[in-house]
């Protein structure tokens, strides 16, 4: 319990009334209500929506990917590596012995763009976390003091639910429901939430765009299985009996089917060759299709390009598309995550000299010539030494590369540079 706290509970009444907020109630009875298209979205149909699953997917792979560890804070005013923490190998190697820290952070990330929120709780050994398990979604409870303010956590048991996920079954002894306090419980919350305690899921506030889409993509299923339409139809003047329909039929599509497509059609008995249009909705069925991509992608905050839609795709937007996607998109992720890190692996004396942070730099490592010259900017100007530089490029460092000299107007100096030039 942080210091403030004590102090507040030392001159006030403790107040035991707590209030609940789960996942199974408020978020879920909007998340799950019926929308105007139709069908209710959830995390398991909205999934089945190429688009939200490719900018899940997109998202929380970036976030399992890019490097993430624990940083001490040195003197000279940079950082380094924490290799002597208890806790580096958890956040930059492996949170339990069965699950990577990649595979964690990609699954939690998971977690919270279709529950709105992410939990893992610690297990400790003398004070210290020793390893970092994330619970089923739904098994969560998060608890709100009301006196203070505080959070905590009731974990409760899964065992007896049949499968969880559609593959894995919970086994062996469930035990009892644990509450624990909030500098045990790692929870990464959605950037858009109502209440400051609980986040919203994308697929949430999203749910009418993701529904059409359902709409959509149902309604294309459903024409196609039922043969969609024919291309052209016949018009006879009169009525004829099956053996000649089929006969006519038969005639047709042998004469004018598969390699013979687009030869000169002759027709018998005044019969009139008809093609068949597109309505103007089926017209337009397409772009509306096209048109909620691009709603999803204003969801997740992602570019349309990195959905595979490449209408307005040029080369050059193309290089500033993993900068917008860092910017705007990944960012309020990234610091979402560090920051439930930092609250549950370090104390707050910790914090002044320890932070626990991702690694960018490869994201915009795509424009080599703009990111040499941006390097070579920073040499000259005397911002940066020729071992941070080659640090920046995960090159080794030199013997003589810390100094901080500008290499385009710095002569070497040595024994042939002070030998007078009418020298025998």
């Amino acid at each position: 319990m942080s210091r403030r706290r004590r102090n507040f509970k030392r001159f006030h009444s403790p107040v035991v009334e707590e209030k609940a907020l789960t996942l199974e109630t408020f978020p879920t009875e909007l998340l799950f209500a019926p929308t105007l298209s139709g069908p209710s979205v959830g995390p398991h149909n909205a999934f089945s929506v190429p688009a939200v699953a490719s900018a899940i997917q997109l998202i929380s792979s970036a976030i399992g990917t890019l490097p993430f560890s624990l940083f001490r804070h040195t003197d000279a005013g940079g950082k380094e590596p924490a290799t002597d923490h208890p806790a580096f190998d958890l956040v930059a190697d492996s949170p339990n012995d069965w699950t990577a820290s990649s595979d964690l952070r990609a699954q939690l990330a998971q977690d919270a763009m279709l529950h709105g929120n992410a939990f893992a709780y610690t297990n400790k050994i003398d004070g210290r976390v020793v390893e970092i398990i994330r619970p089923v979604p739904g098994s969560v409870t998060m608890l709100i003091n009301y006196a203070t303010g505080e959070p905590s956590y009731r974990i409760n048991p899964v065992a007896g639910q049949g499968n969880l996920d559609g593959s894995a079954e919970a086994v062996g002894d469930a035990g009892e429901p644990r509450v624990l306090p909030y500098d045990e419980v790692i929870h990464v919350r959605s950037p858009l939430s109502l209440n400051g305690d609980t986040g919203i899921a994308p697929i949430q506030h999203g749910r009418e765009a993701i529904a059409l889409a359902l709409t959509l993509e149902q309604h294309a299923a459903r024409l196609f299985a039922n043969g969609a339409r024919p291309a052209s139809a016949l018009e006879l003047p009169a009525k004829l009996n099956d053996a000649a329909v089929a006969r006519i039929g038969a005639s047709i599509n042998s004469a004018h089917s598969g390699m013979n497509s687009g030869r000169t059609m002759i027709l018998e008995s005044g019969a009139k060759f008809v093609q068949l249009a597109l309505s103007s909705v089926d017209a337009q069925f397409a772009e509306l299709r096209l048109q909620q991509l691009h709603e999803i992608a204003r969801i997740f905050r992602v570019p349309p390009q990195m959905l595979a839609e490449y209408g307005r795709a040029t080369f050059a937007n193309s290089e500033e598309m993993a900068r917008q996607f860092l910017t705007f998109c990944l960012l309020p992720w990234l610091r979402k995550f560090e920051t439930a890190y930092r609250r549950v692996l370090l104390s707050p004396e910790e914090r002044r000299t320890y932070s626990i942070e991702f690694d960018t730099s490869d994201l915009l490592r795509g424009d080599v010539n703009a990111r040499g010259e941006f390097i070579s900017k920073l040499r000259a100007g005397g911002v940066i030494t020729a071992n941070e530089a080659r640090h920046m490029e995960q090159l080794p460092r030199h013997a003589d590369g810390d100094k901080l000299e500008n290499p385009y107007t710095t002569s070497a100096k040595g024994p042939a540079n002070n030998a007078p030039a009418n020298a025998s």
